[in-house]
């Protein structure tokens, strides 16, 4: 695998370490199943694009893109909170209602950014190549981001989040508002993937509809396989294990596109995906039955 494809590799896992974080708070933290991602991706993807070709400040498109991806967490934590529609349903309805939002924001099924300015665009004008500074960019980016969340986590209102998650009606009993920490939880896990969605689109040059397709099962990758390699027993931890998980994804399967041995190509991705996911699944399990063949059986 050359150096530019493995930079490339490790540029989309910061990014989709922020989608890890996202998931991480909606699946782990609140223990709310959030399919709103395969559309919140996008939506951040397209609502910065949009703003960009119409000359909007690419900071300010990047952030208005953040807050339509808490929007669209609201609208799903209503819909579950105000409607009482399950959990797991209101968040796929949102994601469906937002493949038209997005057609309606960008007018077509994609746009081009190429001659655009970008967040990035500062990065092509020195002497670095942009594919060795943008990596290095986004870590800082998305490890300050990291710093941020858990400081948050462990201040009053995050707690509060983790209480909620842990066990809502004891969270209720201790004068917790549990609905508005639903609402703070997904709106602020939105963010964080529709600001992914929103870099990856400056990244890549373009933003598309399609964009959210798979978007989920890779933020839970992320999550289950850096857990299941990291076992962590603290929010930073945990954090940490999210973008290590993204990272070591992207790297795997950037690792299965670039050998010949295994002889693998691009229409393979979704396969590589489910494989890795498996695996990452598993894992814990084995390591469990590992463990309790070395100790052997106990006494009791």
């Amino acid at each position: 695998m050359s150096s530019i494809a493995l930079l490339g590799a490790l540029e989309i896992g910061l990014l989709f370490g922020l989608v890890a974080l996202g998931v991480y708070l909606s699946f782990r933290v609140l223990q709310f199943p959030d399919l709103t991602v395969d559309g919140s991706f996008p939506l951040g993807a397209a609502v910065a694009a949009t703003l960009i070709v119409h000359s909007v400040n690419p900071w300010l498109a990047t952030l208005a893109a953040a807050a339509a991806g808490a929007l669209a967490g609201l609208t799903t934590a209503w819909l579950h909170l105000r409607l009482g529609i399950l959990h797991l349903l209101a968040s796929i309805l949102t994601m469906i209602a937002l493949y038209s939002i997005n057609l309606r924001i960008m007018g077509r099924p994609n746009i081009a950014l190429l001659g655009e300015p970008t967040v990035l665009s500062p990065l092509q004008d020195g002497s670095i190549p942009s594919y060795v500074l943008t990596p290095l960019a986004f870590a800082v980016a998305v490890f300050a981001l990291k710093w941020l969340l858990d400081r948050f986590l462990n201040a009053e209102v995050g707690l509060a989040l983790r209480a909620t998650g842990a066990n809502p009606r004891m969270a209720r009993a201790q004068g917790i508002r549990t609905e508005r920490a639903i609402l703070l939880g997904l709106a602020l896990s939105n963010a964080l993937v529709a600001l992914a969605g929103a870099l990856f689109a400056q990244s890549q040059g373009s933003a598309d509809v399609t964009l959210g397709v798979g978007v989920i099962v890779v933020g839970l990758a992320a999550v289950i396989g850096g857990e299941a390699l990291l076992n962590p027993r603290s929010v930073a931890w945990a954090t940490t294990a999210c973008i290590g998980g993204s990272l070591l994804y992207r790297l795997l399967v950037a690792l299965a596109l670039n050998v010949e041995l295994f002889g693998l190509q691009a229409q393979d991705l979704n396969l590589i995906t489910a494989v890795l996911v498996a695996s990452a699944l598993a894992l814990p399990r084995w390591r469990a039955g590992r463990s309790l063949r070395r100790n052997g059986p106990s006494d009791d």
